[in-house]
């Protein structure tokens, strides 16, 4: 299902829209390489609790990141249900645990709302913004800010 929330003449995006949890958050297309089903992980011992390990996708190693983990909501238990979406952040591919991919919607770039002022400065760095599309509120995820020491590269 695609939604449109473009106005005529305006410069518009396209953004991929998933759950974790019971929040729904969506990230520029563009940083979306591929969106595959759950595949179990090689651990990787000493890692951040946000890791879930390795996979091998087409002889690259790629490291799966529990986004809700990541947040601070707690761990995902990932079923068949969940899906991964590999996600090009900086020069590198990450994959995003997630429960599931809802929606591609075209927003024009007026539609995104700033962060408000009354979230802590941990949400504002990953949240870019929100976006209200029919009843739903969704956010617009900072992809350079999920793993810290891309975070502290670009500072």
């Amino acid at each position: 299902m695609t939604e449109s929330a473009i106005i005529p003449g305006e410069s518009g995006r396209e953004l991929v829209s998933f759950r974790a949890g019971d929040q729904e958050y969506c990230v520029d297309i563009i940083a979306v390489r591929e969106i595959r089903g759950w595949t179990p992980c090689t651990t990787l011992p000493q890692s951040p609790a946000y890791v879930c390990g390795v996979i091998n996708l087409r002889g690259a190693v790629l490291p799966i990141i529990d986004f809700n983990a990541r947040l601070g909501r707690g761990p995902t238990a990932p079923s068949a249900r969940n899906v991964i979406i590999v996600t090009h952040i900086g020069a590198r591919l990450v994959g995003l645990l997630v429960d599931a991919v809802s929606d591609i919607l075209t927003v024009a770039n007026n539609a995104i709302q700033p962060t408000p002022d009354v979230a802590c400065d941990t949400v504002k760095s990953f949240v870019r913004g929100i976006l209200a599309v029919n009843e739903r509120m969704i956010s617009l995820v900072s992809l350079d800010r999920i793993l810290p020491e891309l975070e502290a590269e670009a500072a």
